[in-house]
C-alpha cells in the first residue's frame, strides 16, 4: 500500500476546475449555479501584529466551516478516484480529505511496486491539472502479509526524483496498520492516549 499526503487540501481548490469536474460528472445545473455563488466574493484580510491588509479577492479555496465543502471536494477529487481505482490492475483507492490510500492486491512484490509507481505518475499529473501539492517526505509505502517466507518485503517503490522507502508501520486516519497484520501497536497505541487522557481526567477532578 501507498499512503499519500497532500499540502492543504481545501486551500487549494481552484473554483473554475471544481466546477468543471462538476459538470463532467453532469451535475444539474441549478446546482452548478448554486455553488458558483457559494464560492463568489469570497474575500481574505491578513492581519500580522498592528498591520492589517485590504479586502482581497479569493479564486481559491473553499472554506473548512461549511458542510458542503466535504461534498465539494469530493467531486474536486473525482478524476484522482478514476486514475488510482482500478480493478484489472487491482488497485483499491481511499482519500480522505488530505490522505490518499492506494492498495494493490497482488502475489508479486516487483509487479505491485511497478504498478504503484504508474499509478503515483497519475497522481502526479492530477495534482498538476488540479493546483495540488503531494509531500513528498510524508510518502509511505508499507507491504502486508503475514508469510514472510513467500515474499520479497524489502522492494521499494522507485521514481523518477524520489524513492519511497518501506516502513513496517503506517497511521491511516487514526489506524495504527501493522506489516504482519496484526493489532497489537493499534492497542498499544489507545493504551498509551487512554492512560494520558486519564491523567488530565485525575487532574481535573482534583480541582473540582
Amino acid at each position: 500500500m501507498l499512503s499519500l499526503n497532500k499540502k492543504s487540501a481545501f486551500d487549494n481548490v481552484v473554483h473554475s476546475r471544481l466546477l468543471h469536474d462538476m459538470k463532467k460528472r453532469r451535475v444539474f445545473r441549478l446546482l452548478l449555479k448554486f455553488v458558483k455563488n457559494f464560492l463568489r466574493n469570497q474575500c481574505i484580510i491578513i492581519t500580522i501584529d498592528d498591520y492589517t491588509t485590504m479586502k482581497c479577492s479569493v479564486n481559491v479555496d473553499i472554506s473548512q466551516n461549511s458542510l458542503l465543502s466535504s461534498i465539494l471536494y469530493l467531486f474536486y477529487n473525482m478524476n484522482l478516484l478514476k486514475a488510482c481505482d482500478n480493478i484489472k490492475l487491482r488497485t483499491s483507492f481511499t482519500d480522505f480529505i488530505n490522505n490518499v490510500n492506494i492498495l494493490i492486491y497482488k502475489k508479486f512484490m516487483k509487479c505491485n511496486c511497478r504498478v504503484l509507481s504508474e499509478i503515483y505518475d497519475r497522481c502526479e499529473q492530477w495534482s498538476k491539472t488540479h493546483d495540488i501539492k503531494f509531500l513528498k517526505t510524508k510518502h509511505e509505502l508499507i507491504h502486508f502479509t503475514r508469510i514472510f517466507k513467500w515474499f520479497n518485503m524489502n522492494i521499494d517503490v522507485k521514481l523518477i526524483k524520489h524513492q519511497i522507502n518501506l516502513k513496517s508501520n503506517i497511521r491511516v486516519l487514526r489506524v495504527q496498520l501493522n506489516f504482519k497484520l496484526k493489532w497489537a501497536i493499534h492497542m498499544h497505541h489507545v493504551e498509551a492516549k487512554l492512560v494520558i487522557k486519564q491523567k488530565i481526567m485525575q487532574t481535573i477532578i482534583k480541582f473540582t
